[in-house]
């Protein structure tokens, strides 16, 4: 994702492996479904376990796609979850966005999902980006927004959760309202014509509200997020514990909704 220097907020415990497998091309980048075409070069930075990788590879086939990560754990398993796609125009490398192993303009688009909000330079990243791409080249980023993040019943343990989110953060030099700073990083790379725009991902029905509050249930005891709260200070156990059991009362709730805004922007070189 970034370099060794920048602390991942969320770390790469299952399940937050659990919440980027169920990521498609079309629940996290329909925004730019319709700019691709068949043998575009597609370069996806921080692909994680390669599944909306994967689709994008399908969509610009017999286009080459490359998935990049900085850790090679995580690149093993895009391979893995990838090998019965059947893509021959799919590869994964590991790779650090401050410093891309590319040459110039070697790309026809880049698409980067939910990576800048964890960066402490998320402009330089967005600099080298923009080296990459071809001149007239696409550039395709999606950030959420925890700020804007909306949840029905009310919940101070929650509340409590989304508090400390923010401050795990800042320790680390991110921006947990990414969503919201992401047409100010894209200008400040060189990115002139912007196309801004907005959607959510709502979970309400029952399977929904078990899938998202079981993973934020296991995410607070068990993930780095978890361990950087204890070596912080932040949050005791017990704390954790009674925020982990909000996320699955909230889960059992039948009134229950939780909706997470992202900020979506295409932009050409």
């Amino acid at each position: 994702m970034g370099t060794p220097s920048d602390r991942y907020t969320h770390g790469h415990h299952e399940s937050v492996l659990r919440s980027h497998q169920w990521r498609t091309a079309t629940n996290s980048a329909a925004y730019l479904l319709d700019e691709l075409r068949p043998g575009l070069t597609l370069l996806d930075v921080g692909c994680g376990p390669g599944t909306i990788t994967a689709d994008l590879a399908a969509l610009v086939a017999p286009g080459p796609v490359t998935g990049i990560d900085l850790a090679d754990s995580v690149i093993e398993i895009a391979r893995r979850e990838t090998s019965d796609h059947d893509l021959s125009n799919l590869t994964f490398a590991t790779d650090d966005v401050y410093r891309l192993s590319f040459d110039d303009e070697s790309f026809d688009v880049v698409h980067a999902h939910q990576v800048l909000q964890h960066l402490s330079d998320p402009v330089a990243a967005l600099v080298q980006m923009r080296r990459v791409l071809h001149h007239g080249g696409l550039l395709a980023v999606r950030d959420a927004d925890y700020g804007g993040f909306t949840w029905y019943p009310k919940s101070e343990a929650l509340d409590r959760w989304m508090d400390i989110y923010h401050q795990i953060t800042r320790i680390n030099r991110a921006q947990a309202d990414g969503g919201r700073h992401l047409v100010a990083w894209v200008r400040a790379a060189g990115f002139e014509d912007l196309e801004v725009t907005s959607s959510n991902w709502t979970y309400h029905r029952p399977e929904e509200r078990r899938w998202w509050g079981t993973l934020w249930a296991d995410r607070v005891l068990q993930s780095s997020f978890a361990q950087q709260c204890r070596e912080s200070g932040l949050a005791s156990q017990d704390e954790l514990e009674a925020i982990s059991r909000a996320f699955l009362e909230w889960a059992a709730d039948d009134d229950g909704v939780f909706i997470v805004p992202s900020v979506e922007v295409l932009a050409r070189k």
